[in-house]
């Protein structure tokens, strides 16, 4: 671990006093010695800024090297560029317009928190398809016959919205007779619902109606995005109508998986006032709110025969008194599951990586994001320790069930292009930050931004219902005032068969750290290709109207309607082959500012290399890519490395994001049709994304049945 002086004015974004800074210390220990890289051949190289044809490494190649003796030679080769444009730039020229951008952000912050409030009470909706059923969602995580198949399936069947509640266990138990019933008040949630509703070393002790005799005769029907989209129950029962609300309650809540949180929990929960006496019939329970924050529980409302008024009930996962529910105490075996997941996007910090962390709850700092965009489940294992900032490996998994949200709104064949992306990328951001790369910094708030990377497709896969294997390393953190710098390589495998590898860089940027942005060129203002040739003649394809025709195909929608046109200039670009360009406008009530970060709103880099594949998709298909296709689709090609640098975030109020793509080579053959772009992305007056060989491949999935 290396620690650099840093060259530049103190920032204060408030315009507050401020206490003067103490001098920087020097690590110990300089970086050590890195071992050979297995993935040297996918290597890129990029232009340093301010440098034209000078280049560096944009991800760390672990070449062995000597340990190095001058401080400045300590730095790990993949932080250099990095640091480079830290120093580079003069704080006092952006002083302003950060202070005014900070100001306006918190302001639509504190009036984008007051709707989730009310927003919070609204579920989560089902996005329809082509024909209706409900049984499926409920489905085992099961291997589809074939892509074709599965994507015939996806069509079928609903999607989740985009924010709905994930279940911590699936099954295909939809009713319950007595029997069954009676094994849920001993605990026995396997037994009923199946082997996904047990995890090692666990202890489930849950049981049905503990509180209370068990008054319900059969559940007819469990539907986990019923009713209002948050879960439906309907029961019969004799006896106690308040009880058998209750108890209609605490099923969706075994159903959903929702103990496994927590080994050896128990269910409390409640009902509200209502006029009630012993009865019998029918119960619908229709689920209005769950979550598992700052506990697992839902709340719901019952509607009763016999009963005039609808009666709440809510139930809740409880630990046992005096256990503990920090990473490694909430469930034996794991480091941390979904709970500690859901604190890190947005709960209590200390929950989900321990009390170290606990000044950080409720403040701007490091985050998971939340809702759809959280795709990461669970740590499996971490071989490091904590303040080992060095080295550390490590395995996590993404469970990615077949009616998640994207796999509704993406064009492609199976998994958009940015969960491939994100799913990797917080898998190795989660460990970076456990190992506790901001501790070193009290009292300093630090935003965390990726900052590039190089992946690659090892083959395609149909990714629905399927669990990733997340295997990452650290390979290097280099701390600098205010901000530190960590690298990392990742591996994601389905059933231990690797499909997806690559290496990145994540930065901890203070406020005086990101008001230094300079974009990819240095402070200058480098126009797009079209604005720097006025004379091309232009085409428009209106991406909008296409997307209004429900019957279109291989068209993003929803979520991720990302552009509304593009522009193309034939035989234009910087190799003579096409050139894309589109404009979209930033509203600040975009979906993805309230999921990406908590407290902390930017549009994931991701949904921006997104917007450019949409582009170059919508392309194609303008093109007649598609002609005499049976049913096409959209994958991402195998074998193609795919390089990016992020050098500044686009916030709720920076009003628009540019993107242009050079269309660099296009191949056909018999199944149909690749091609290859380069793109940058533009916030106003500055270039922030820079993305290489980024691939698009369109197929006839009926050519390949």
């Amino acid at each position: 671990m290396t620690t650099l002086d840093f060259d530049g004015i103190p920032f204060n974004p408030l315009g507050m006093e401020q206490p003067t800074p103490e001098p920087p210390t020097t690590a110990p220990n300089p970086l050590p010695p890195v071992r050979e890289s297995e993935r040297l051949a996918n290597e890129s190289t990029y232009p340093a800024a301010g440098s034209e044809g000078a280049s560096t490494r944009l991800v760390a190649r672990s070449a062995a090297r000597a340990r190095p003796t001058d401080p400045e030679a300590a730095v790990h080769p993949v932080a250099a560029e990095a640091i480079a444009q830290i120093r580079a730039g003069v704080v006092e020229a952006h002083r302003a317009a950060l202070t005014a951008q900070t100001a306006l952000q918190r302001e639509i912050w504190r009036r984008a928190r007051g709707r989730a409030a009310v927003e919070a009470e609204v579920p989560a909706l089902l996005i329809g398809a082509d024909e209706v059923g409900r049984d499926h969602v409920a489905g085992p995580i099961a291997t589809p016959k074939s892509p074709a198949a599965s994507e015939r399936s996806a069509q079928r069947r609903f999607h989740a919205a985009e924010g709905a509640f994930k279940p911590l266990a699936r099954t295909t138990v939809v009713g319950l007779d007595r029997d069954a019933l009676e094994m849920l008040t001993v605990a026995e949630m396997e037994s009923v619902f199946g082997g996904s509703h047990r995890r090692d070393g666990v202890e489930v002790a849950a049981r049905l109606a503990a509180s209370t005799p068990l008054v319900l005769t059969e559940v007819s029907s469990i539907e986990l995005y019923g009713g209002i989209g948050n879960g439906r129950v309907v029961a019969r029962f004799e006896g106690d109508p308040r009880a058998a609300a209750l108890q209609a309650a605490e099923v969706f809540a075994v159903f959903t998986g929702m103990p496994l949180c927590l080994s050896g929990s128990t269910l409390t929960g409640g009902v509200g006032d209502a006029s009630v006496g012993t009865a019998s019939g029918a119960v619908e329970l229709v689920v209005d709110r769950l979550d598992v924050v700052p506990r697992p529980f839902l709340q719901a409302t019952a509607r009763l025969d016999g009963v005039a008024e609808a009666v709440v009930v809510t139930v809740m996962v409880a630990e046992r008194a005096g256990a503990g529910v920090g990473p490694g105490e909430a469930a034996p075996g794991l480091l941390l599951n979904e709970f500690h997941m859901a604190h890190l996007a947005r709960g209590d910090q200390a929950i989900a990586m321990g009390p170290e962390f606990a000044p950080y709850t409720g403040v701007r700092a490091t985050r998971l994001p939340t809702g759809g965009l959280l795709l990461v489940d669970r740590v499996l294992r971490f071989d490091g320790a904590r303040g080992n900032l060095e080295s550390a490996s490590y395995d996590t998994e993404y469970d990615s069930p077949a009616d998640s949200w994207y796999y509704g709104d993406t064009a492609n064949d199976s998994m958009p292009h940015f969960v491939y992306m994100e799913t990797s990328l917080q898998a190795a951001l989660l460990m970076g930050y456990y190992a506790g790369p901001t501790l070193t910094q009290p009292g300093t708030t630090l935003s965390l931004r990726n900052l590039g990377g190089t992946a690659t497709v090892l083959r395609q896969i149909d990714l629905r219902d399927k669990t990733i294997q997340q295997s990452s390393r650290l390979l290097s953190t280099t701390i600098l005032p205010g901000s530190s710098l960590q690298t990392f390589d990742y591996t994601l495998s389905v059933d231990g068969q690797p499909f997806y590898q690559g290496e990145t860089m994540f930065g901890y940027f203070s406020d005086q750290a990101l008001g230094n942005q300079t974009g990819l060129d240095a402070g200058r203002s480098v126009p797009s290709w079209l604005t720097a040739h006025p004379e091309a003649a232009t085409r428009v394809i209106d991406v909008a109207a296409r997307r209004a025709d429900p019957a279109a195909r291989a068209c993003s929608r929803r979520k991720l309607a990302l552009i509304d046109r593009v522009e193309v200039v034939d035989e234009g670009g910087n190799y003579g082959a096409g050139y894309l360009h589109s404009l979209r406008t930033i509203d600040p009530e975009d979906w993805f500012f309230a999921r990406h970060f908590h407290l902390d709103p930017v549009i994931p880099g991701s949904l921006g290399v997104e917007s450019v594949i949409h582009a170059v998709q919508e392309w194609m298909l303008d093109s007649g890519f598609a002609d005499g296709m049976a049913d096409p689709a959209f994958r991402i090609p195998a074998g193609i490395a795919f390089s990016w640098r992020y050098r500044g975030q686009f916030l709720p109020t920076d009003g628009t994001v540019e993107l242009e793509a050079h269309i660099k080579s296009v191949r056909r053959d018999g199944h149909g049709a690749t091609v290859v772009v380069d793109g940058s992305l533009w916030k106003p007056g500055l270039r922030i994304y820079e993305l290489i060989d980024l691939a698009v491949e369109l197929a006839d999935r009926k050519a390949s049945e």
